[in-house]
């Protein structure tokens, strides 16, 4: 069982390589910058793309047209410190991009699951679009605890 379980580690099938067909459903990027807490600008295969986090939605802090929301640069700055100039595995969605083009996925700092950590501490709502909606449940637990707990936008807002 054990051996199994290495093996399958040890191959990686989240990180498919792309051979025509089926693209892959994870990658590995750089992060170049934080637009603000939920979308960020990655190097993936030597092209600049914004990735917009699954399943969380930040306050505005940079959509036109729209005031700057409460507790929207606070989850900026979280965002910033937390994975730029590092490298993060994206997890693509069923939908791989929005309206606005933007690659939709998970977002994973070695063993930090971004998406999550955002509502773990009420620096996001929710937001479920599906079919984009596999870790829908595990976001509302993580919202509605840091509600609770009156953390972050949930207290001060």
């Amino acid at each position: 069982m054990l051996l199994v379980a290495a093996a399958a580690v040890l191959a990686r099938p989240w990180e498919q390589v792309h051979l025509g067909g089926e693209p892959p459903r994870s990658a590995t990027a750089y992060v170049l910058r934080a637009v603000d807490g939920d979308t960020i600008e990655v190097r993936l295969d030597g092209e600049r793309e914004d990735v917009r986090y699954i399943g969380v939605d930040t306050p505005e802090t940079v959509k036109p047209g729209t005031p700057v929301q409460c507790f929207g640069p606070r989850a900026h700055r979280f965002n910033a410190r937390l994975v730029t100039h590092r490298r993060v595995r994206l997890v693509f969605g069923v939908e791989r991009r929005d309206v606005y083009d933007r690659l939709l996925g998970y977002v994973y700092l070695d063993h930090r699951f971004v998406n999550a950590e955002l509502a773990r501490r009420g620096l996001a709502r929710t937001l479920t679009i599906p079919p984009n909606d596999r870790f829908a449940r595990r976001f509302k637990r993580l919202e509605n605890a840091a509600a609770r707990a009156g953390r972050g936008l949930w207290g001060s807002c």
